[in-house]
């Protein structure tokens, strides 16, 4: 996964060992139905009952004003009942970065897609909590570097609520080794999963964007991807081409008003930076001018600050990186 990535990378770099994450070739839709999502739409409702309140008030200066502002009371009933979550895809949800996404946009009032490889249990849970929050979820199995998975991972969203409002591209994965010692199936596991996945979802997600003119999609690269890493050939090589076709995909798809951007995170805490060793942990944050590891917390804050806020609206093509200094 995304999350563990670089802190693999950096025990490749001093110890030259190569390390692993999941993947996997599952095809396994579970829709959980619950209650109507309440984050975002109760903030509406408290906007358009102060606009109510204020027309009340000025309604004593005439009663064409009184009727305007039962007007606008009553266009805000309309609006609570029909204005809906946005509906999020997020890959590889089940567990680190893609969690932490995945409930973010879940209590933000998002209905959404928990993509994983081979974690069901965990992609369960992420589902429950987003569902304890008054949100919706579903959970597909399924693996990004094919095809078929893909269009059947969209097809279930849009069968389930009719639609695909915003696309995370989070499914990653490592091989690491040195180039000298690296075979050709690490390499294309890493590419095809890591860069080709990201192309698959994209395309497909964006076929459904372009219908209505609206959508977002953020991809989680690396700073790797930027500066490239001993002992990362395959994983540099796929971030640094998911990078070039975020800015690619960003020009193509302007014109329909779909925002494309990478997000680049440095180290971040994980199962795997909890297993190093202090002289190995010490190496790593003396690289990082902030003095430690990030949270998966703090990409899920820049991610949905750019899948949801308005604010965003203008950003797109750009890559964010978010590594506490390390990179700059």
């Amino acid at each position: 996964m995304a999350a563990s990535s670089v802190a693999g990378s950096a025990i490749a770099a001093l110890k030259s060992d190569g390390f692993s994450a999941h993947s996997g070739n599952l095809r396994v839709a579970h829709i959980h139905h619950c209650s109507p999502i309440t984050g975002q739409l109760r903030s509406i409702q408290l906007r358009h009952s102060r606009i109510s309140l204020y027309g009340s008030r000025s309604s004593f200066a005439s009663s064409g004003v009184k009727a305007q502002a039962a007007t606008v009371e009553q266009a805000s009933i309309e609006v609570t009942k029909t204005v809906e979550g946005p509906v999020v895809v997020v890959t590889g949800a089940s567990r680190g970065i893609g969690r932490a996404i995945a409930m973010s946009l879940g209590k933000a009032g998002c209905k959404v897609l928990v993509n994983y490889a081979r974690s069901s249990k965990e992609a369960e849970e992420v589902c429950k909590e987003i569902e304890a929050c008054g949100g919706q979820a579903l959970t597909f199995g399924g693996d990004v570097s094919k095809e078929a998975d893909v269009d059947s991972m969209i097809k279930t969203a849009v069968d389930a609520w009719g639609t695909v409002d915003i696309l995370i591209n989070n499914a990653g994965i490592t091989r690491d080794a040195l180039l000298m010692r690296m075979k050709t199936p690490q390499w294309k596991e890493v590419i095809d999963l890591n860069l080709t996945g990201v192309y698959l979802c994209t395309r497909a997600a964006a076929k459904i964007m372009m219908k209505k003119k609206k959508g977002r999609i953020i991809n989680i690269a690396s700073v790797v991807g930027l500066v490239g890493n001993v002992g990362q050939a395959n994983y540099s090589a796929a971030k640094a081409g998911v990078i070039g076709l975020t800015k690619t995909v960003a020009k193509e798809y302007a014109s329909r008003n779909i925002n494309v951007n990478a997000v680049a995170p440095g180290f971040i805490a994980s199962d795997m930076t909890a297993k190093l060793g202090e002289d190995i942990e010490k190496k790593i944050l003396g690289t990082i001018p902030l003095g430690r590891y990030g949270q998966p917390e703090e990409i899920a804050g820049l991610v949905e600050f750019l899948a949801l806020n308005p604010a965003a609206s203008y950003i797109t093509g750009q890559v964010l990186t978010i590594d506490g200094g390390m990179v700059m």
